[in-house]
């Protein structure tokens, strides 16, 4: 669409700013909290990521939209993102997976969206003041009054779960692997896959589609449960091991999650990830705060504590773990950023989570070794 062509837009952010653009994606209305992703690909993926529920995604990477979407990316089963705002939008993607353009994509989903404005300076004001609540208007109607009324229905996202708007409704087996392009080849190769799959049951917190793919690779016959399901009702599926997800939202408000995940601490090996690793260390009696912009990209160092070797991570999350009050438990990585709790284990009871996401593979592969080590203590546990 030529730039002309374009309706007007305008970016309401609670702390009275407006950043006025143009409309991209579906026209209408739109609020969230508003935060930016560093990532120069991979816009797909962060789109059906489900942990970005309720938020309005600033891409810092100016062009974004040239090698279009295609259904082999997603990482979920919709757009999960309440807004998306570029700078560049490519109209003409050129890419041999390409089915459909980006905007096309957006407005299908029903997606809010601005372009054509000044995106280092709304990111600067995210981390100058902190993410923050936002609305987007398109069209005429886009008013400073219309724009605030839009955003007093806004709840803020601390005391907010989400979890309950992206778990499955039921439980269900994925059978799925990681598979190759055509004509590619993984610089790193997946174990074979043993005779005697390991049984895990994976809580649905608002899970990837990679991080399952990635389970079954890694030797594992995986049933994702809903967010709600009891402890006693997964230890009655008799299950190897027990996979926490990631999700959106408040980790502290999801309580019910909370209450199993204490009922299962050493009943059977457990790994989580992300929100699944805030939920973890909120059942072993530690605390979780709001990170004033939070971690999200595809560039986070991480150094595992254990080896010393440093990892290039790909994260999302506005919230963290706070290192006191974990108890018996170790913080096992930090983000060299600031120094942040970046993982934790609980050796004795066969538990560890992280803060970052390995199957996203920005490294590519140097956070695979999480997986084998889930299915480590699952082959110690049957030994």
């Amino acid at each position: 669409m030529n730039v002309l062509d374009r309706e007007p837009a305008a970016l309401l952010l609670e702390d009275g700013t407006v950043f006025r653009g143009q409309a991209y994606g579906a026209r209408g209305d739109t609020a969230g909290e508003v935060v930016f992703n560093t990532s120069m690909t991979g816009y797909q993926e962060i789109l059906t990521d489900p942990s970005y529920r309720a938020q309005i995604v600033t891409m810092t990477y100016p062009h974004i939209g040239n090698y279009g979407v295609n259904p082999a990316d997603v990482e979920s089963a919709a757009v999960q993102v309440a807004g998306f705002i570029v700078r560049d939008p490519c109209a003409l993607p050129s890419n041999w997976r390409s089915t459909q353009p980006l905007e096309a994509y957006l407005a299908e989903a029903g997606v809010v969206g601005m372009c054509n404005l000044d995106t280092r300076a709304l990111v600067r004001r995210i981390r100058v003041e902190g993410a923050m609540r936002g609305a987007i208007l398109s069209g005429e109607a886009a008013t400073d009054e219309a724009l605030a009324a839009r955003l007093a229905h806004e709840p803020p996202m601390e005391g907010r779960d989400l979890v309950g708007e992206v778990t499955c409704a039921a439980a269900y087996t994925w059978t799925q692997p990681v598979e190759t392009l055509k004509g590619e080849l993984r610089a790193q190769s997946l174990p074979a896959r043993p005779a005697n799959p390991y049984r895990v049951v994976a809580y649905d917190f608002g899970v990837k589609h990679n991080i399952l793919r990635l389970l079954v690779s890694h030797g594992c016959e995986v049933t994702v449960v809903p967010a709600t399901t009891p402890a006693a009702e997964v230890l009655a599926m008799d299950p190897d091991g027990i996979f926490l997800s990631n999700g959106p939202g408040d980790p502290a408000a999801v309580d019910y999650a909370i209450e199993n995940v204490r009922a299962l601490v050493g009943q059977r090996p457990m790994f989580g990830i992300c929100l699944g690793h805030q939920i973890a260390a909120l059942a072993l009696g530690a605390q979780t705060y709001k990170l004033p912009f939070g971690h999200r990209g595809g560039n986070q160092p991480v150094k595992d504590l254990r080896t010393g070797k440093v990892e290039i991570t790909s994260q999302n999350h506005g919230f963290a773990v706070a290192p006191e009050g974990l108890g018996p438990a170790v913080v096992s990585h930090v983000n060299l950023n600031d120094n942040t709790v970046a993982g934790l284990e609980l050796r004795d009871q066969q538990l560890f989570s992280v803060q970052y996401h390995p199957e996203a593979s920005p490294g590519p592969h140097d956070a695979d070794y999480l997986f084998g080590r889930f299915t480590d203590l699952m082959a110690e546990r049957r030994a």
